[in-house]
């Protein structure tokens, strides 16, 4: 059996956008019913000297409800307590990964590259979320991209499902957005 299907399922955050341009990236909705935990993917152009900020949201339906930083709800919790970065003028392979802890204090949902550091390289940011981190009533997450610069950033995220529930081929896999529904 194939790795898609029995490991992890790949659904799209937001396909390539000029950050700049849209001022940001809203990041489209996943169901966590059919996985235990998410890996966001989030690779981006070289930047200004900006900040580029992920917020992590979680959400109570597919479509409107309610929506609220991930750590709403969740006492104590710091649901993103670092992300794994790589970086480089261009990206080819070799780098390796480094370890960034969240800001004591900063907003739980929230992680910031901090644009001094990393504004004039690539870049391909991993953040790791445990479905249990979601507030009761929550089935929904997603990862906006927030910027305000005057420098172009190209930039994608794609949200990896792994710790499936349930293993199928990658062609019986459920639909991502509203598993059992049909796709529109």
């Amino acid at each position: 059996m194939e790795a898609l299907g029995r490991l992890f399922d790949i659904g799209v955050g937001w396909v390539p956008v000029d950050l700049n341009t849209s001022d940001g990236a809203t990041g489209k909705l996943i169901d966590m019913s059919v996985a235990d935990a998410i890996t966001f993917a989030v690779v981006t152009g070289t930047g200004g000297a900006d900040d580029l900020v992920l917020d992590l949201q979680q959400h109570t339906l597919y479509s409107g409800g309610t929506a609220s930083d991930l750590d709403s709800g969740v006492s104590g919790t710091s649901d993103v307590a670092r992300f794994h970065i790589k970086a480089e003028t261009a990206l080819d392979n070799d780098e390796t990964w480094v370890k960034v802890d969240v800001t004591a204090g900063a907003t739980a949902s929230e992680v910031t590259v901090v644009g001094a550091t990393y504004g004039a390289q690539q870049k391909l940011i991993v953040i790791e979320v445990n479905a249990a981190a979601m507030a009761a009533g929550y089935t929904h997450l997603s990862l906006n991209a927030a910027i305000t610069t005057s420098t172009a950033q190209l930039a994608a995220c794609l949200y990896i499902v792994h710790e499936l529930r349930y293993q199928r081929k990658p062609t019986k896999l459920f639909n991502l957005l509203r598993p059992g529904a049909a796709n529109a």
